[in-house]
């Protein structure tokens, strides 16, 4: 059924017209015609050439360190823990894997019709656009793959670890893997945008880089956003257990700790990292689209030489990104290692808080050196205004950061007001003060944003060279330099999956029970395990990695909103450039204009429907996940009944697809049907739903974040497990985990989809627009798009009714029976187990 409605939605925009010329080219300058004096007189196109061994050198410094913690020691229980969760997630992402080809399906009708119907594309240049297309998904659903394939591996390696005396491979040992997965996922994407430039015809490589940046938006918006879903589906149907039957944090007789476990990889392993892959090509898109149109062939201002010279200067700062990122890594790693290696306790926020600001202040330094020998007889002084710009950027990716810990950290005060209100109000309060911390931290942040990217402003606002679009190419750059760290910002994001797994390892391991398990270690691993000292790490580590997870956040969703700035305005070049016979220009975007105050409402109602429908998706199948736990969890089992552990991945899994269905679906056709309506009111929506998504974004992941990390306050600093403030803590926890790991997250590439699919919707209702001006026919521009809307408000509503939990009668002439509402918030463990599952083990 839903295949063939959003199939039947291309049906009807193919039935009434015949073909028209597209008026979007995007030719790609010759990069030879950029000569580099500083290095020689070195031309562009070999320049990038040989940055490609670079780009080589750091895949290969990422594969040594994937198999550096592949070959580290681990205990068999633990190994095995670990594999039963890769292959899980495994089985999670092929599925996933049939999802992405449907969508391709779907998106490659719309692709091929654009350019083959409107533009008039040859059938083989369509052909290669799809392919990059298809390397695009494949760029982002790769390294997602090798992300938890390494994190799986890191995971049991960490838990291991942690049974020595020295906490310090603690922490390594994580941050050596997401260091792993970061320089893989820029590497590859350097190599792909590298070798459009390179080897494709400067008249395709533009549309491929389009096609390109479309497949990355598609992979990680499904992986993201199923993801997300699926991992809090998981995640509260764990937590609630330990309210219920009073066991603790991942217990293995709880079925759902096995999918929680799979659920941290396919929502903050999988999602982040097909995101930030995702986020690094549009970024870069974004910039060339905009130079492209200012300065290309055929551009607003056509000079090629300078077009060409930007393009190279870009993709030769971001390969020595590679570099700083690595040396900086190599440096933050031994002071590391000098000042914690022999401690027996230290601050794990720590060393990832220097990591962040060595790499920053390193990558700020280069920018400078670097552009003053590649660009420096460029005039009116744009060698330094280009980096000042791009450091504004890098400065954010290490303020940022800094901000979320303020709201998000266990040391923070928003998150021991958290707990201080807990224990005297109890989860109301705990949900309550949450909410503060979200929206402060949502203020803060913005004001911050909005400061960097004034200042990159006014540090071109004079510059004659880009005409009235100055702040437009600034703000691209600002999002460039957000990502100018990016193997650091993706190192402490998968910082967090390893070290939430590791935790879940040793748990389910149950290697304290194993007989004679201290003599086996001393005799095969040379060391003597401490298990309480262990477990306290463990759990220590985890919560510094929820809180670099939420640093990461931030960035992620600036960059979205910042680089969207720049595909918007590819739009708004196409509205300016269409003259009607009256001789007007399509463009009418003003504060008065009612369309343009329209679209800016219809953004932000988009943006809340979104929010409410992922968090429904979560809703409805924690419900369900929690049900089938309570009806068959077995306290007398010792271990993790794997069967049930599936059957609780199964539906995690069908809430997460049927949840993205509905959201993609929507997403799609309001797309369509707003680009319709009117190209104006369609800029203005764009720019509202960046605008809403960023605070909505903000708000909800650092929420989140402090929620989670007051309930590891009480954990491990307080160590009241079990207790009312406990349970009060694990609730405030539930409400955050949809706001911080399913809908904001989200957010992210929502926005960039939106944008990229945008730039084809808006060309082909111009194109209508303007053949109807032109014969006088009708133009069905408006008609279409009400259909699009029909079928788009169709799965909002199936959004929530069609996923609602089930309401159920309650027996009110028998008071004696309880309502299984009312069991969860009962401490009675026996009676609830008697009650539930139906067996008197008392």
């Amino acid at each position: 059924m839903k295949k063939a409605l959003l199939l039947l939605v291309f049906g009807v925009l193919l039935t009434p017209f015949a073909s028209f010329a597209s008026e979007a080219d995007l030719v790609v300058p010759d990069l030879r015609q950029s000569i580099f004096d500083g290095l020689g007189g070195i031309n562009g196109w070999n320049l990038l050439f040989y940055g490609i061994v670079v780009i080589v050198l750091g895949l290969f410094f990422g594969m040594i360190q994937f198999n550096r913690i592949k070959n580290l020691p681990v205990h068999h229980s633990m190994a095995k823990v670990s594999n039963i969760i890769y292959e899980t997630c495994k089985t999670y992402l092929l599925q996933q894997g049939k999802f992405l080809i449907i969508l391709f399906l779907i998106i490659g009708f719309a692709i091929s019709y654009y350019f083959i119907g409107l533009a008039h594309v040859s059938i083989p240049k369509t052909m290669l656009i799809l392919l990059w297309t298809v390397l695009g998904i494949l760029g982002s659903y790769g390294v997602a793959w090798f992300g938890i394939r390494i994190n799986t591996y890191a995971n049991s390696r960490t838990s291991f670890a942690a049974l020595k005396k020295k906490p310090f491979d603690v922490m390594s040992i994580p941050l050596q893997a997401g260091m792993s997965v970061g320089l893989l996922l820029i590497c590859i994407e350097l190599i792909m945008m590298i070798a459009i430039l390179l080897f494709i015809p400067g008249d395709s490589a533009g549309a491929c880089f389009v096609g390109f940046a479309i497949g990355e938006s598609l992979a990680a918006s499904a992986l993201r956003i199923a993801g997300g879903i699926f991992t809090k589906i998981a995640d509260i149907g764990a937590d609630l257990m330990k309210i219920v039957f009073k066991i603790g944090e991942d217990d293995p007789r709880n079925p759902g700790v096995i999918a929680d476990c799979t659920g941290d990889n396919a929502g903050d392993s999988v999602g982040p990292t097909a995101d930030g892959f995702e986020t690094y090509g549009v970024t870069g898109v974004a910039l060339i689209t905009f130079i492209i149109l200012m300065f290309g062939e055929t551009g607003l201002m056509p000079n090629v030489g300078f077009a060409s010279t930007l393009i190279v200067w870009i993709f030769a700062m971001r390969v020595l990104m590679i570099f700083t990122s690595v040396f900086a890594y190599l440096v933050n790693q031994a002071i590391a290692k000098a000042r914690y290696s022999q401690a027996d306790r230290f601050n794990f926020e720590a060393p990832l808080t220097s990591l962040v600001w060595i790499t920053s202040i390193i990558s700020i330094v280069v920018t400078y050196v670097v552009s003053d020998i590649l660009i420096s007889d460029l005039p009116e002084g744009l060698w330094w205004k280009l980096s000042t710009i791009i450091s504004c950027g890098t400065l954010a990716a290490a303020v940022i950061p800094e901000l979320t810990k303020a709201f998000t950290s266990s040391s923070s005060r928003h998150v021991q007001e958290v707990v201080t209100a807990s224990r005297e109000g109890g989860a109301s309060l705990t949900i309550l003060s949450g909410m503060v911390a979200g929206n402060f931290s949502a203020f803060w942040k913005g004001m911050v944003m909005m400061a960097l990217m004034a200042t990159a402003f006014y540090t071109v606002q004079d510059i004659a060279i880009f005409g009235d679009y100055p702040g437009i190419f600034a703000f691209g750059l600002v999002a460039f330099g957000f990502l100018g760290m990016g193997p650091v910002t993706i190192a402490v994001d998968s910082y967090g999956p390893v070290t939430d797994n590791a935790q879940s390892v040793f748990e389910l391991s149950q290697i304290e029970k194993i007989p004679n398990i201290k003599e086996e270690i001393l005799n095969d691993f040379g060391f003597e395990p401490n298990f309480v000292s262990g477990k306290h790490n463990l759990e220590e580590n985890d919560s510094a990695g929820n809180t670099f997870k939420a640093t990461a956040k931030p960035v992620l969703i600036g960059t979205a909103v910042i680089g969207a700035t720049t595909m918007i305005f590819a739009i708004i070049l196409l509205l300016k450039g269409t003259i009607l016979s009256n001789g007007e220009s399509l463009l009418q975007i003003q504060l008065t204009d009612p369309s343009v105050i329209l679209g800016l409402i219809t953004g932000g109602a988009v943006i809340f429907w979104f929010s409410g429908a992922s968090m429904q998706a979560v809703t409805t199948g924690a419900y369900r996940a929690v049900e089938y736990i309570k009806r068959n969890i077995d306290l007398d089992k010792t271990e993790a009944d794997i069967e049930d552990s599936k059957n609780v991945v199964r539906i995690c899994t069908q809430y997460a697809q049927t949840g993205m269905w509905n959201i993609f679906a929507v997403i799609l056709c309001l797309t369509l049907a707003f680009a319709f309506f009117s190209p104006n009111f369609f800029v203005a929506y764009l720019i509202s739903i960046a605008i809403f998504g960023l605070f909505q974004a903000m708000y909800m992941a650092n929420a989140g974040g402090a929620w989670d990390n007051a309930k590891k306050v009480v954990e491990v600093d307080l160590k009241e497990k079990n207790t009312p403030l406990h349970d009060a803590t694990i609730i405030g926890d539930t409400v955050g985990d949809p706001y911080k790991d399913t809908s904001s997250v989200a957010l992210n590439p929502i926005i960039k989809f939106s944008t990229l699919f945008g730039l084809l919707a808006a060309e082909i209702a111009i194109e209508l627009i303007v053949q109807s001006d032109k014969t006088g026919n009708i133009n069905y521009a408006p008609y279409i798009g009400a259909v699009f809307l029909v079928i788009g408000l169709f799965f909002v509503y199936r959004s929530f009714y069609g996923m609602r939990i089930p309401a159920k009668e309650v027996n009110t002439s028998t008071p004696q029976t309880k309502h299984e509402e009312t069991q969860m918030g009962s401490n009675h463990q026996n009676q609830i187990k008697m009650d539930v599952a139906g067996k008197t083990s008392n």
